[in-house]
């Protein structure tokens, strides 16, 4: 059984690394999620990087914010082991990626749930490609 897991290596710090990924990046927008990926021939200690925001312009209160990059989090925690983790196993890739929250208001888990799903085949297809 694989464990859904989300480790410290997963999450995108480097500064550098999330400067050439929004400026060379390929972004495309499933609401309510904005996603930005780019593949790389680095090697950093995980397959995929990851980095999640919601903006501060829509969302004042930190706590709303925190909510929503709580519910992203779980939603690509769960959906990752199937979804993204085959297609870059057989692929000898790396990926980094940023998934922006864009919408006005906080949604439901099922939604963000389900448009996570989406966003994340639309990922595998750009990949494959």
């Amino acid at each position: 059984m694989i464990k859904n897991t989300f480790k410290k290596e997963e999450r995108l710090c480097s500064k550098r690394s999330i400067d050439s990924l929004f400026h060379n990046g390929s972004s495309f927008v499933v609401y309510p999620f904005r996603v930005v990926f780019l593949k790389t021939e680095l090697t950093p200690a995980f397959p995929v990087q990851i980095i999640l925001s919601v903006p501060k312009r829509r969302f004042k209160h930190a706590v709303s914010r925190n909510r929503i990059k709580r519910k992203m989090r779980e939603c690509y925690r769960l959906q990752k082991s199937t979804a993204l983790l085959p297609t870059i196993s057989k692929n000898p890739i790396n990926l980094l990626l940023a998934i922006q929250y864009v919408a006005k208001e906080e949604l439901a888990s099922q939604v963000m749930f389900s448009k996570m799903q989406v966003a994340l085949a639309k990922i595998v297809d750009e990949i494959s490609r």
